[in-house]
């Protein structure tokens, strides 16, 4: 399986990408990972609504010039769909199971996600009804994913 997570923004904090490199790495004997970072548009602290549909638009653009067309994309958006690792081990397994061999998961930047990435996705997924800094979801998602390869094969590591 060939996983990509397209994200919003540069990652800064030394202590995170530390993380997202431990469960890349760990992720490497399952699937084939890619993590691409698309550059966050810069805008001021307060804006109009009009401006943050501007600013969005604009990731949305840099984030789909690198989604395929045949892949699976899951989208993380507050109003998504929350599962257990249980249940997304299941989906990933089906998605191997009928072919669906390259996954898409996007992280969108502070202003979240633009609708043309949400028509885009296949899926919705939330990992809670709380907001959390975008650079941080892509360590509790690697780490799920990672999670949902060690259920799916029985492998100990899940409690």
């Amino acid at each position: 399986m060939n996983i990509t997570i397209v994200s919003v923004g540069k990652l800064k904090e030394k202590y995170l990408k530390m993380g997202i490199d431990e469960y890349a790495k760990r992720l490497g004997a399952y699937a084939k990972i890619d993590l691409i970072e698309v550059a966050d548009e810069k805008a001021p602290e307060s804006l109009s609504d009009a401006d943050m549909e501007i600013v969005k638009k604009k990731e949305a653009d840099r984030i789909l010039a690198k989604i395929g067309a045949d892949a699976y994309v899951i989208a993380l958006a507050i109003e998504g769909k929350m599962k257990t690792s249980e249940e997304l081990a299941a989906g990933l397994g089906s998605l191997m199971t009928y072919g669906r061999s390259k996954v898409v998961f996007v992280i969108g930047g502070s202003l979240g996600l633009h609708n043309e990435v949400l028509k885009r996705a296949d899926e919705l997924l939330s990992f809670s009804k709380m907001t959390f800094p975008h650079q941080l979801m892509k360590l509790v998602l690697l780490e799920q994913v990672y999670r949902g390869f060690r259920i799916m094969r029985g492998e100990p590591y899940h409690k």
